[in-house]
């Protein structure tokens, strides 16, 4: 069976929401692509109190000032397809009200005909977490857990009842409902977040930072959910953050997914083979405008589907 591709909706600053975003999903649609995707990043500190995924001295990028809204972005795109998935990798769940979000992501796979991927991961920008969780960082895990629990319920049939740390429903009817149950999918590759995975998620969504890499900690994932007794299958969507050029990258030194059309899919091929159900492919921050995300993302997939993907 063919390893789906999805692809990454232009959020950040460069492109013209209300515009872009629909023209590029319904071309990504038309051009064959499986699912539309977003990101979170809730704000850019200047200066800098925090390095990049809290690795000290290392740099925020220029993409991640002014990034749209996930889920308004997703409805944007929802408007205008018809069979793509819709999915979130990832939304940085302990930033928002655990009922609200299971609402609104409730409403929109059920204005979207069953279309929705609910991707959390507990994030890592401590000013993040100052500006908008309602849960300090240092409770990040059980945050993400609670939101796990309330999106279930909220999903669930009436009446719906919950008791957390955070939210509190008595007997409630609680609607729309989802049009089918929405996968929950969850990032990471601690110790901890595998043990989540396996326990309480439907699937997982790594970073493609080398088959090999990925390869591993998929055996891992794989060789816990064995010993923990879990049947069913893990759906996997691996986040392939591309930098794209239109000359190849000429030195030993590229990273996965960096470079030319032909190293992209060369590396797509590479990670296909580790036996992922999906690869979703991110080629917003390195492209200048629409046109040019959309002429790539469509050479992309065809070489790709060329080359047995």
């Amino acid at each position: 069976m063919a390893t789906r591709l999805g692809l990454g909706l232009p959020q950040n600053r460069q492109y013209d929401l209300g515009r872009d975003v629909p023209d590029v999903a319904r071309a990504a649609e038309e051009t064959g692509y499986d699912s539309l995707w977003v990101y979170e990043r809730a704000l850019f500190p200047e200066p800098a109190t925090q390095g990049l995924y809290g690795v000290e001295g290392l740099p925020w990028p220029d993409a991640y000032r002014g990034v749209a809204d996930p889920l308004v972005t997703l409805t944007l795109a929802a408007a205008v397809t018809r069979r793509a998935e819709l999915g979130t990798s990832v939304l940085v769940a302990p930033l928002h009200v655990p009922f609200q979000l299971a609402k609104a992501l409730a409403s929109l796979d059920a204005a979207s005909g069953g279309r929705v991927v609910a991707g959390f991961g507990t994030g890592w920008s401590l000013d993040e977490y100052a500006a908008a969780s309602v849960r300090p960082f240092e409770e990040r895990g059980p945050a993400l857990d609670e939101l796990i629990e309330v999106c279930r319920a909220v999903w669930g049939p009436d009446p719906v009842s919950y008791d957390g740390h955070v939210t509190k429903i008595a007997s409630a009817v609680v609607g729309p409902k989802p049009a089918r149950p929405i996968p929950v999918l969850l990032a990471g590759g601690s110790a901890k977040a595998r043990r989540r995975i396996v326990d309480h998620a439907d699937g997982w969504m790594p970073v493609g930072m080398g088959a090999d890499a990925v390869a591993a900690q998929w055996r891992e994932l794989q060789e816990l959910a064995a010993e923990r007794g879990r049947a069913e299958p893990i759906r996997t969507v691996l986040r392939a953050n591309a930098r794209y050029s239109a000359e190849a990258h000429p030195g030993a030194d590229r990273q996965a997914f960096q470079g030319s059309v032909d190293q992209i899919v060369e590396d797509l091929v590479a990670h296909a083979g580790i036996g992922l159900d999906e690869i979703l492919l991110d080629l917003q921050g390195s492209t200048r405008d629409a046109q040019e995300l959309k002429d790539v993302a469509a050479a992309v997939y065809d070489k790709a589907r060329a080359a047995g993907i």
